[in-house]
């Protein structure tokens, strides 16, 4: 399918990159692994609200990458002389280039902050992995030929080559554009292994979630159903002296499926009326026993940064005993509480923009059949 902002692409361009959603892992992986260093930078977001044009805008995200290329680079160079271990995996805060849509219009948003599959922008950002030899995790807004008249909200993680090993469309958003909101296109398109992508690397199975997404034990479920080790988890949340209900999700759906759950958060958010301390603290990393191995305070900081034990990992996912979650897990039991559809599919089958009332009146709808079928009072 070709759309008007793009040429042709589908499902092996959608995941392109190594070896993507395989069973078996590679001969080094299968027989033990080395450690490394993962780390969650905490950054300050630039935000493009305050930009007039596209092109002050897209200036204003290329100082962005180059800042933040010297900030991986300076914590890459520090962490190996502190702990001897490689930095190897970096995972980015949520929409940590742009911001988010503060009042602009969905055009509007789209013309300063959303980015093609090609060119400059995303080169950039390839250009980062590639030159500082990491697994790189961004999340960002990114047009799609397939679907020209909506965007989506995208983790997409660079592999050290500079290719796209795995790209994840959110799937659960109130106001944004998901691939759940044009399901039978986008199933046609891309298939079902492009909805909760996970890719073998020699750095583990890797998966990711968006934001408010770790709030649904489903999501990262579906993950860990395909193998995932480490669950990159940008986001972009209230930084709060006690735990949040994000804060206690991580916890959780790291120790549900035996997984790390690496989880960077902005360090502000400048350039709009919103007090820009309001997202800050909360970036850290889970072990799969669910214990915060590594955590940030304020500020810009590259201190949720961990040593990854991929053998214990392994260890534990094999071992018998009431904590191997997993394998205890009686899906069959399950199956029939999920027939029954909450939030509809295809909310925009005609592929275009939705606007913001009707999605409220939209999930009115579904509460209020909840209602009518007795499920809440």
């Amino acid at each position: 399918m070709i759309g008007r902002r793009g040429a042709r692409i589908g499902r092996r361009d959608f995941i392109a990159g190594a070896t993507l959603m395989g069973i078996g892992m590679t001969q080094a992986n299968a027989s033990g692994s080395e450690r490394f260093s993962a780390l969650a930078l905490q950054t300050a977001c630039d935000a493009v609200n305050q930009d007039k044009s596209a092109t002050a805008a897209r200036n204003r995200m290329k100082t962005s990458i180059g800042r933040i290329r010297q900030q991986i680079a300076a914590s890459k160079g520090f962490l190996k002389g502190f702990n001897g271990y490689d930095l190897r995996l970096v995972v980015l805060p949520e929409y940590w280039m742009t911001g988010f849509p503060l009042g602009e219009s969905r055009d509007e948003w789209r013309e300063k902050a959303v980015i093609d599959l090609d060119g400059e922008i995303p080169e950039l950002i390839a250009g980062m992995a590639r030159a500082l030899n990491i697994y790189l995790c961004s999340n960002h807004y990114e047009n799609d030929p397939n679907f020209p008249d909506i965007y989506f909200q995208a983790n997409v993680v660079y592999a050290p080559s500079g290719d796209v090993a795995l790209r994840y469309r959110r799937m659960i958003s109130l106001y944004s554009p998901t691939p759940y909101d044009v399901w039978d296109a986008y199933l046609k398109i891309y298939g079902e292994d492009a909805i909760f992508p996970v890719a073998d690397s020699d750095i583990g199975r890797i998966g990711t979630v968006a934001s408010e997404e770790i709030l649904y034990p489903e999501v990262a479920r579906m993950l860990g159903l395909k193998g995932a080790e480490l669950i990159l988890h940008p986001t972009s949340e209230v930084g709060a002296p006690g735990l949040t209900p994000k804060d206690i999700a991580k916890r959780a759906r790291a120790l549900e499926n035996i997984a790390y759950v690496i989880s960077a958060n902005s360090g502000r958010i400048e350039g709009t009326a919103v007090p820009a301390a309001s997202t800050d603290f909360m970036s850290k990393i889970v072990d799969w026993k669910g214990g915060v191995v590594a955590e940030a305070g304020g500020g810009e900081t590259m201190n949720a940064n961990a040593i990854i034990d991929l053998d214990g990992l392994r260890s534990a996912r094999r071992q018998t005993g009431m904590s191997n979650f997993i394998s205890r897990l009686p899906t069959a039991a399950f199956r029939s509480g999920y027939l029954e559809t909450m939030a509809p599919t295809n909310r925009s089958p005609d592929g275009r923009m939705i606007e913001r009332a009707d999605a409220i009146a939209q999930q009115k709808t579904v509460i209020d059949g909840l209602v009518t079928r007795g499920v809440i009072k």
